[in-house]
């Protein structure tokens, strides 16, 4: 997609057709204000647009030019299976609808189509079961990429931003992954991703692993040992980096504006305080790619959908952030 206006260029996906996603898409590019914000590429079909729109209340408006100022459908009907999708349930025919939808969006960013994704919330049974083999789609969006970098998934609230050393993996799994290189690799991206958001020096607070921070030694050593020498790493780099701080009063500090970031240690860590803090506005941007992919924090909502009383806190903040990181990355290419 080309187009004469400065506005950044964002790929839209409906997320898990069984789930709330097509119909917090339909809401969120029903309002102008958005349509107004972006280049807007809406990668589905008309049957699920249609669709949408009813579950939500709305008409989803497209034209086939950018210069209308409408959302452009990109029409995968080729790619819809012949059987009507199950909803309120995972399914493999959903999954794969929206991993085909997805990798259409990637090739846009190959091409150098698209500034940044939006993709509405996934649900990974059915991702798995339509023949995925990673275990989130961060790792799925490496391959397609062919991404061999340091990657993170980011959670974002208003004023608060985690990123995390180690994701998708068993606790018991954690400490493996707890290592000097992967704790500046994940500090290094979170700094990164708070500057392309437009915070110049970015103030990280970093959790430690262990009760009390490890009591200096006596319940662990990995803040001794890894994660102050990994922090002291990031300062000598010029990052704002503090910590490690014991993870139970890390969230408070920076709740009263002490940090702009918080770099956890896994998932829990930080997932726990973000959705207290704000479940319905919370945002998931996948870091490290070579291109900014925002999604909601929740997931696909199977009891709510088609009920007309899904959220958009979530959906509309992933879709500022996208147009924020998108149009800066566009403004410098």
């Amino acid at each position: 997609m080309s187009t004469a206006t400065n506005r950044p260029r964002i790929a839209v996906t409906l997320g898990d057709p069984a789930g709330v996603g097509p119909e917090l898409i339909a809401k969120l590019l029903s309002r102008p204000e958005n349509t107004a914000a972006a280049d807007i590429v809406l990668i589905s079909d008309e049957t699920e647009l249609k669709a949408a729109g009813e579950d939500a209340g709305v008409a989803v408006a497209y034209a086939s030019d950018p210069a209308a100022g409408l959302p452009v459908l990109h029409d995968n009907s080729a790619g819809r299976p012949v059987e009507a999708f199950t909803r309120r349930e995972p399914t493999e025919a959903g999954g794969r609808w929206a991993l085909d939808n997805l990798r259409i969006a990637l090739d846009m960013v190959k091409r150098g189509e698209a500034d940044a994704i939006l993709f509405a919330p996934l649900n990974k049974t059915s991702l798995h079961l339509a023949g995925m083999t990673e275990n989130d789609e961060l790792r799925w969006f490496e391959d397609v990429l062919g991404v061999e970098g340091f990657t993170s998934e980011l959670n974002v609230l208003p004023g608060l931003w985690t990123a995390r050393v180690t994701s998708h993996v068993s606790l018991a799994e954690v400490d493996a992954g707890i290592t000097h290189e992967n704790v500046v690799r994940a500090g290094r991206l979170l700094d990164q991703v708070l500057r392309e958001s437009g915070l110049q020096a970015p103030r990280i607070g970093v959790c430690a692993l262990n009760p009390h921070a490890g009591e200096n030694g006596r319940f662990g050593r990995h803040e001794l040992d890894v994660i102050a020498p990994a922090v002291a790493g990031l300062k000598g780099e010029g990052i704002d980096a503090k910590g490690p701080f014991p993870s139970d009063t890390i969230f408070l500090r920076a709740k009263a504006g002490e940090f702009d970031g918080v770099l956890t240690m896994y998932h829990d860590q930080g997932q726990i305080a973000m959705k207290l803090m704000g479940f319905d506005g919370g945002v998931t941007i996948a870091g490290g790619l070579p291109v900014p992919i925002c999604t909601p924090a929740h997931g696909t909502a199977f009891d709510v959908v088609g009920k007309g009383i899904a959220n958009t806190g979530s959906i509309q903040n992933a879709f500022d952030l996208a147009v924020r990181i998108g149009g800066r990355r566009a403004a410098t290419a």
